[in-house]
């Protein structure tokens, strides 16, 4: 009898212990349900290592397999592995992990190195399987790449011509803000100017001058003599190559004119996900682009600490699922790190809602077609000479005026007597009363 009584008494503390195991589960089970789910992102990276885009008179080591400016071995192997981390980073939206139309969307300005890096970091995030396969000799399944001619895109190379931002550039270089850099920098340039053989004049050419001679660096091909102490480490040199990358969007309607139509785009991809009209209805959108397109668009930000971006450094535009809410991150990885941290959003910290980041960017977000937004004010178009296209409205307008003005002279011709008193002829003299 002892003996059942015992074993009814622990069969009862089992039998509470295994529910107070269940009830904790349904509990952690709640929980995970409630944590935030990534649902949608933007990923802009830069090309791989490449040629230099140009050398100077000076240079004997001008040689470059492939030539100026072309993606190498070492690029496209970079590039690689970038798909390959994207691969890990977003298998939650890339379902069974093979390409999808209607989930993927690759886009890449029309520049060899830019299709060509594409091209290799689909081959690391897409690798084909089963079926897939075409040929066993090549573990490569072709993707299609997207782009448009450079002086037709505004939204990612920004090729396209727009008059108002050329207007607002020229008017920053001209100020006595980047008149005083030029003046701090004159000296500097000249001495590069005389040893190099190039001009030297500009942010612009200085960048240039810069670039080639840290990839012949960087190649094991060594500096001349006169440019080893200017490429010091925190060098004026290296100060004024990293400072090129902010000019472009260095005021907020510079940035509203260049990377603003990129930064609306991503928020019109985020706002129809979340409203259930993105058609296709797609998870992943990639584009491949530049060192100053990553620069650019951090600046614009205000998330831009002035450097070079490195190759195959990238920019994510997450969208995240808690409930019923959403928000976004923004995460720059420019090094090897598998978990890079998201950006601190100025007023809005890491983690910031669509109403909150369209508020905080207001002024740099476009809220017209491009052509509205480039588009010189009519006043400067006459003073610059540009050609202006007359259009109905117009003609209305001045149609109105002139006949108005007899109006207003009348009007302003009765103001001004009475404010001098009665005007009375008489005998052809002219009396005041």
């Amino acid at each position: 009898m002892c003996w059942l009584w015992i074993v009814m008494i622990f069969s009862s503390l089992y039998l509470l212990a295994d529910a107070s195991r269940s009830s904790r589960n349904t509990k952690n089970e709640t929980v995970t349900s409630n944590e935030p789910k990534l649902i949608f992102a933007h990923v802009i990276f830069r090309h791989g290592d490449r040629n230099p885009l140009s050398t100077y008179a000076s240079d004997p080591k001008s040689n470059w397999p492939g030539g100026l400016g072309a993606l190498t071995n070492l690029g496209i192997e970079q590039e690689y592995e970038l798909g390959k981390y994207l691969r890990r980073r977003y298998a939650s939206l890339l379902g069974d992990g093979h390409y999808s139309n209607d989930n993927v969307y690759v886009q890449s300005t029309d520049v060899d190195r830019t299709l060509m890096s594409a091209a290799a970091n689909l081959a690391g995030l897409f690798p084909p399987d089963d079926n897939q396969v075409w040929n066993r000799d090549i573990n490569w399944r072709p993707i299609p790449i997207h782009s448009i001619p450079l002086d037709l895109d505004y939204v990612l190379y920004v090729g396209k011509p727009c008059p108002r931002y050329d207007h607002a550039m020229e008017e920053y270089l001209n100020s006595s803000e980047h008149a005083n850099l030029i003046a701090k920098y004159k000296e500097m340039f000249t001495y590069l100017e005389e040893n190099s053989g190039v001009q030297i004049r500009t942010f612009d050419d200085a960048q240039l001058l810069y670039n080639t001679l840290w990839i012949e660096n960087q190649k094991n091909k060594g500096l001349p003599l006169w440019a080893e102490e200017e490429f010091l480490e925190k060098s004026d040199f290296e100060w004024v190559a990293n400072h090129y990358f902010q000019i472009p969007t260095n005021t907020s309607l510079l940035a509203r004119l260049s990377n603003g139509f990129f930064i609306r785009e991503i928020l019109e991809h985020f706002e129809q996900k979340i409203n259930g009209s993105l058609s296709p209805n797609r998870s992943l959108f990639l584009y491949s682009a530049h060192d100053s397109t990553i620069a650019n668009v951090l600046n614009s930000l205000g998330l831009f600490d002035p450097h070079n971006p490195p190759y195959a450094s990238s920019v994510y535009f997450e969208l995240y699922q808690s409930n019923d809410e959403y928000y976004m991150q923004i995460v720059y990885r420019n090094t090897s790190d598998e978990n890079p941290l998201p950006l601190e959003i100025p007023n809005c910290g890491t983690k910031c809602t669509l109403k909150q980041f369209k508020s905080i960017y207001s002024a740099i977000i476009p809220t017209e077609t491009f052509e509205e937004e480039c588009q010189l004010p009519l006043y400067l178009r006459i003073l610059e000479g540009n050609d202006i296209i007359v259009s109905y409205q117009w003609v209305i307008v001045m149609i109105c005026i002139v006949c108005l003005m007899p109006f207003v002279a009348v009007i302003s011709w009765k103001l001004l007597s009475r404010n001098r008193g009665n005007i009375v002829m008489e005998n052809d003299n002219l009396k005041y009363l």
